[in-house]
């Protein structure tokens, strides 16, 4: 097992990652402060992992939340289910709530824990490689709306991060390869060096062998909780995570959330992010190819969906978290490595980019 901190002063804490963390009781339970245990998990990962994490929590007698399963249940109704287990079963505020599941049940259980009498300790156990590289770090809470993916949340940061890799085994393909849109991503903004070993073991990667498995997630948690460490609230740097992410978020929404997997749309975005900056004169055209080669063999798509016309992700991308006294910012590619926020990119040459990056309708 190896242990990162996450430096924030008193909200700090520790990431765990290892195999068969889900056996060890004692490292879940000394980061339970009280008496009462929540698990909020769904109904895929339930049958899996909710009696191995059940068993090791002893005399605790967790109350058992099983929500559905997938990002278009990612919604206040489904939320509110949470509220109704913990008052049903008069959890007080000492009460820890464990997210045991993806990114779609860990946002919602943080939503849950950062809002339930205005606030009690939470601990997520990651399953899915996207949830593990990206999601259960940093404290992003939330749920989706209609017109906006994550358009309601908080920022809450948990007790303790849980990664057991062994998860990963019963993770579907496609689910993996969602993660790994995410793995990319740290090596675009940041970690160059990271992203030529990515380029070099990928195929080790795709076979989900253990070792490479277990560097590529202590490297990105590592990137991540260096950023978050940085910029807790996104002021800063932090907003450099989102790459991809304006441009992904608005194929979630415009498609339907669920249709695309988080993943999936952020992959298609980054390489959209990658042209527009090209066009730019930042990147140059040996580096956009390189980022969409990568992309693509990591069995990602690497063009947004042809139903949706430039005008529409206009109308799309103008909700977004991002957006400041009605400016859309966008995170591009200076250089691969190297991010940047900005609000100053042509209107044309965004234009063009939806044009051309999206596959024949």
């Amino acid at each position: 097992m190896k242990t990162l901190p996450l430096d924030l002063g008193e909200r700090s804490y520790p990431i765990y990652i290892g195999s068969g963390l889900l056996g060890q009781g004692d490292l879940l339970k000394r980061h339970i402060a009280g008496s009462r245990v929540a698990i909020v998990t769904n109904a895929t990962v339930a049958p899996l992992y909710l009696a191995k994490v059940r068993e090791h929590l002893g005399a605790l007698q967790p109350v058992e939340v099983i929500l559905p399963d997938g990002e278009e249940h990612k919604t206040l109704e489904i939320l509110n289910r949470i509220f109704d287990a913990l008052l049903a079963a008069r959890c007080d505020r000492r009460t820890t709530l464990i997210a045991l599941g993806g990114g779609v049940i860990g946002d919602m259980a943080g939503f849950a824990a950062a809002s339930y009498q205005r606030g009690v300790p939470f601990i997520q156990v990651p399953t899915t490689l996207l949830s593990q590289v990206d999601s259960s770090v940093g404290g992003k809470t939330g749920v989706n709306h209609p017109l906006g993916k994550n358009m309601i949340g908080a920022f809450y940061q948990p007790r303790a991060v849980i990664i057991d890799t062994d998860t990963l085994n019963t993770l579907p393909d496609r689910e993996f390869a969602s993660g790994l849109a995410e793995v990319i991503k740290y090596g675009l903004i940041r970690d160059p060096e990271f992203f030529a070993w990515l380029e070099a073991n990928l195929d080790k990667l795709l076979a989900r062998d253990a070792e490479a498995l277990a560097y590529a997630i202590h490297r990105s948690c590592r990137n991540k909780a260096e950023v978050v460490a940085a910029d807790e609230r996104e002021s800063g740097v932090r907003a450099t995570l989102n790459l991809g992410h304006t441009f992904g978020h608005a194929i979630e929404t415009g498609l339907g959330y669920g249709e695309w997997l988080h993943g999936e749309a952020i992959a298609a975005g980054m390489v959209m992010a990658a042209d527009l900056s090209r066009r730019l004169g930042w990147l140059t055209a040996a580096e956009t190819a390189r980022i969409e080669k990568l992309i693509r063999r990591a069995r990602l798509p690497v063009r947004a969906p042809g139903s949706l016309s430039p005008a529409r992700f206009l109308e799309l991308m103008a909700v977004d978290k991002k957006v400041l006294d009605g400016r859309l910012r966008l995170v591009l590619l200076k250089h691969l490595g190297e991010a940047v926020v900005t609000d100053a990119c042509p209107r044309a040459e965004l234009e063009a980019t939806l044009a051309s990056m999206r596959e024949a309708a």
